[in-house]
């Protein structure tokens, strides 16, 4: 390649990424819909080899998808909200047996002095981390509510997504080889297994991890359910969602488990079932899930991983987190391979 091919490829990506950052606003179904047909094009394939079209095995993924978010919708969704709304509203009994049990059992323990906790500044603080949590929403449902061009704007992204899902799903394949056909042959076989490897950290990611994720959220929610905590849904759902990152799901769980257990039962026994639940948990992700659904493939550090979402976050905001590990994965592999040229080279040396 000469100089000015590379400058010219250059050239390429700085635009790409200018014009991706322009058309951020309108992107968001297109990438969602591509997220979700890369999902569903493995079982696509599967269900070809039972002799049914592409067309009869997108429908059926493309059906199946669709109710599974129905029933998320319907059941899911209103659990969770009835569990934030008797948290939000047993907040002022919880800080008093924070003040009458947990803290004077610390103090006795430990032998140092805490401030009581305020159950309306406890009441505040839940409020407005939930405040910034849902920011996005409320400027959406906001500017919503002031303009019938954006609900306009907003119903058609709504309903582009199937529409987008399912046609890349009944095409990916036609469309990924006419994309290997416009590769220059010369570059053809390096191109193509760089594009096996970013396929393998890809499958890792938004495949297996998601699968991981969901598994993780019904472990713990069914653990805690059993143990008989108030909260077990919604702590287990949260520890769940967060586990893309290793551990991170089982700290998060276990220590607001066991703080909703000490306010709930105000006995320390009480925390052994709890351990045992998210015990259990990890041990099913590190011998059964992550072997099963992601593999050993993965390679990005957990640092890379937190560095990515929120990169993404801030230069594109949400169309930057859904691209954001997708684009870490593709990169990591571009490492890899400079890597392995840089070591081969002359430059390097061996010996």
């Amino acid at each position: 390649m000469t100089d000015s091919q590379k400058w010219l490829v250059l050239a390429l990506i700085a635009f790409g990424g200018w014009l991706i950052y322009l058309l951020s606003p309108v992107l968001m179904p297109f990438v969602f819909s591509a997220i979700l047909a890369y999902l569903g094009d493995p079982l696509t394939d599967k269900l070809e080899t039972y002799r049914l079209s592409r067309t009869q095995s997108v429908m059926v993924v493309f059906f199946t998808m669709a109710l599974v978010l129905v029933l998320v919708l319907f059941l899911l969704i209103p659990q969770l909200e009835v569990q934030i709304a008797n948290f939000i509203s047993s907040l002022p009994a919880y800080a008093e047996k924070i003040n009458g049990v947990l803290l004077p059992w610390l103090e006795q323990r430990f032998g140092v002095t805490l401030k009581h906790v305020e159950a309306n500044e406890l009441i505040n603080i839940v409020k407005n981390h939930w405040q910034k949590a849902g920011g996005i929403v409320a400027t959406t449902m906001s500017s919503i509510s002031h303009s019938g061009g954006v609900i306009a704007a907003w119903l058609m992204n709504l309903l582009l997504i199937p529409v987008v899902t399912f046609y890349l799903l009944r095409d990916w394949d036609i469309l990924v080889a006419k994309v290997y056909g416009l590769l220059p042959r010369r570059i053809t076989p390096t191109t193509a297994k760089l594009a096996g490897e970013v396929d393998t950290v890809l499958s890792a990611f938004l495949r297996g991890q998601f699968y991981v994720m969901l598994a993780l959220g019904c472990i713990y929610s069914v653990g805690l359910w059993v143990v008989g905590l108030d909260l077990a849904l919604l702590i287990g759902m949260v520890s769940g969602l967060v586990s893309f990152v290793p551990y991170l799901g089982a700290i998060v769980g276990i220590v607001t488990a066991c703080i909703a257990a000490l306010v709930q039962y105000q006995e320390l026994a009480q925390l052994f079932p709890v351990a045992i639940v998210f015990l259990i948990g990890q041990a099913l992700e590190g011998t059964v899930l992550t072997p099963k659904l992601v593999g050993d493939k993965i390679g990005l550090h957990p640092v890379a991983v937190i560095f990515s979402v929120m990169a993404g976050g801030q230069v594109f905001g949400f169309l930057g987190i859904l691209l954001a590990l997708p684009i870490a994965s593709i990169i990591m592999v571009l490492i890899r391979h400079i890597h392995d040229i840089y070591r081969d080279s002359e430059f390097y040396g061996k010996g």
